[in-house]
């Protein structure tokens, strides 16, 4: 399983504005109840790891202010001791208290944000899901729509035995990078996105050879072309284009295996793949070129 880096725990709390300093729009008066009433100066920053236990400011006369500053600053220090369930009841308060101010919906990211921290994955995702339905248009939904990415990313185990979880990370990470392209959520949900495209293709690669050992040469064809087709970028192409190779001529289709090792070569030309893949078509007095008509050609160009 994907281990939870610094990146990302650093850009969760930038997000839910725990750590102030070094985030993007980060203004302590945006992100502590009383909002303008707080005079303290976003110059000092605020750091949830940091020594001070000064999470809120004096409330003064705001009646509602009060209550929330108590409840919602006690769910931030639970989330500093990392006591996440108790930090998720209390955000909950605070929204269950006062639904319609800025900080219920802060602290709707902040269940999602502990309970990803928990572990507690689809709870964490209705949390997040539920943050993008309510406010849309939010400076935090980017945030949002990566946790959602993160918690899929974080439950993806073998995927040798079961690839949902993958294929579901790599959706939601491909969604951040789409709606949400000028973030750096969006530069480490590439990043991802990369580990579990190659995930992906591996397992079609285990699946592939298993048929092609069986001799069900069509049958390996399909998922070799899965590879190249949706995961074209993956570290898999090369020997996934020798494979093709391999059985088309297995299966009399010369021009197809031709084409295979023609795009190979073209694309990986240091590859021992293509080395092995101009072998194969010399032992049969062919020569790797590439046939315009083939679905191959038009992935990879002419």
């Amino acid at each position: 399983m994907p281990s939870k880096s610094k990146f990302t725990t650093l850009a969760l709390f930038c997000a839910a504005g725990i750590v102030l300093s070094g985030c993007a729009g980060g203004n302590l008066n945006d992100y502590l109840p009383g909002g303008g009433d707080d005079n303290s100066g976003s110059s000092q920053g605020f750091s949830l790891f940091g020594s001070s236990d000064a999470v809120a400011p004096d409330l003064g006369n705001d009646p509602d202010g009060a209550p929330i500053a108590k409840i919602y600053n006690a769910g931030v220090k639970d989330v500093r001791n990392e006591e996440f369930r108790s930090a998720v009841k209390k955000f909950s308060e605070v929204e269950r208290q006062h639904p319609y101010s800025k900080w219920a919906t802060k602290s709707i990211l902040m269940q999602a944000y502990a309970q990803y921290r928990r572990s507690a994955h689809p709870e964490s995702i209705a949390a997040a899901k539920r943050f993008i339905q309510l406010h849309p248009g939010h400076q935090d939904a980017a945030y949002a729509q990566y946790l959602i990415a993160l918690n899929h990313y974080e439950q993806i185990n073998d995927v040798r035995r079961d690839p949902t979880a993958a294929r579901k990370s790599l959706a939601e990470l491909e969604e951040v990078a789409r709606r949400y392209p000028n973030t750096s959520y969006a530069q480490d949900a590439a990043g991802k996105a990369s580990l579990a495209r190659d995930l992906l293709a591996g397992k079609e690669m285990e699946v592939g050879r298993h048929y092609q050992r069986k001799k069900s040469f069509l049958a390996a064809i399909n998922r070799y072309k899965t590879v190249v087709k949706k995961y074209q970028t993956s570290t898999h192409t090369p020997e996934a284009l020798y494979r093709l190779t391999e059985n088309y001529l297995q299966l009399g289709i010369r021009s197809e295996a031709q084409t295979a090792a023609a795009v190979l070569g073209h694309n990986y030309p240091n590859s021992k793949w293509y080395k092995d893949a101009f072998a194969l078509l010399q032992d049969g007095g062919l020569t790797p070129v590439a046939d315009s008509g083939s679905w191959l050609s038009g992935i990879f160009g002419s």
